[in-house]
């Protein structure tokens, strides 16, 4: 996406108004992306096995 032009006064005030660097995830939020990362691949599995046995289904009849 491209930016706007902004003015000189925009942009000082960006620099001193720039929002603090994200924080370290504890470990909490981590096992939550892990557990949804997972979760994602595994329904990704699911998905790609039910139509390889749907198509299989389709070609034996």
């Amino acid at each position: 996406m491209k930016e706007q032009f902004r003015s000189p006064a925009a942009k000082a005030a960006n620099k001193f108004f720039k929002q603090a660097p994200d924080k370290a995830a504890t470990d909490y939020e981590q096992a939550q992306q892990a557990f949804q990362a997972n979760r994602e691949r595994l329904k990704a599995e699911r998905l790609a096995r039910e139509a390889r046995q749907k198509s299989q289904s389709d070609r034996t009849r």
